[in-house]
């Protein structure tokens, strides 16, 4: 159910990046699911989050996450929001103690961000719109805004899609070498011509580089490789399935 980053195992801090096991969901959601988007029944949803919640000894309410929209936006979270309300970003920080915030993935890039000398946290959802457009970045300056110090603060990227099945097409290596010259060295050449291999954690790992992050975790796990383990969004495409579950990956800052 749960995989944690040797990087964020600190005191003070809880973490997760969820699996799909674990849960009460069934069909193309086992086990599970904790997308509020997806066709899921809602109770089954509200019961899965809520088992989340308690891995990381918070209550249901305070387990939130954004409506996330594939964009460099970030929102500081001060208490719980209602699920009816969420706003519209790609990543959450805060100070708040024991408020977990998670992001939403099936295949793009979770990080979970800490400062623990400063008790800042941050979650950002980092697909390839998110992380070409900045939301590494902004999150870092988010959490520095809240106190953290840049150089401390340490990332973990968790599960998703890897290179080796995520084929992209010419309009996006077109899109990529226009905005972010320094792209080039995460497509490799795919069978298909005109088509490559996108390395989405190794983009963004060089843009937490960048960003100033000086420890950096790669858990190294494939979503689409793995299909017991791992919900994945292009997986559920090749199989013209109707939809596909979602992996909350939340970390929280625990009571001192």
């Amino acid at each position: 159910m749960i995989i944690q980053a040797e990087t964020l195992k600190l005191s003070g801090l809880r973490h997760a990046f969820f699996t799909r096991e674990g849960g009460v969901s069934g069909g193309v959601y086992h086990s599970l699911n904790g997308g509020v988007g997806s066709h899921d029944h809602a109770g089954h949803v509200a019961e899965n989050r809520a088992r989340m919640a308690a891995a990381l000894a918070v209550e249901p309410h305070r387990f939130i996450t954004a409506y996330q929209i594939h964009s460099p936006d970030v929102v500081v979270a001060e208490e719980p929001w209602p699920s009816e309300a969420r706003p519209r970003a790609d990543a959450i920080v805060t100070r708040a103690v024991g408020l977990a915030i998670g992001v939403s993935t099936a295949d793009c890039g979770p990080v979970l961000f800490a400062d623990a000398d400063a008790r800042v946290i941050g979650a950002a959802h980092a697909g390839w719109r998110g992380a070409l457009s900045g939301v590494i970045e902004r999150t870092v300056a988010a959490m520095e805004r809240l106190g953290a110090t840049r150089g401390r603060i340490r990332a973990a990227i968790g599960p998703m899609i890897r290179q080796h099945n995520y084929e992209v097409g010419p309009d996006f290596i077109e899109r990529f070498a226009a905005e972010d010259k320094a792209s080039t060295d995460f497509f490799r050449a795919a069978a298909r011509e005109g088509h490559a291999l996108f390395d989405l954690a190794g983009y963004i790992a060089a843009r937490l580089d960048r960003a100033g992050v000086q420890e950096i975790e790669d858990l190294r796990l494939c979503t689409y490789a793995e299909p017991q383990r791992f919900f994945s969004f292009r997986r559920t495409t090749h199989r013209a399935e109707p939809d596909y579950g979602r992996h909350i990956n939340a970390i929280a800052l625990a009571g001192e």
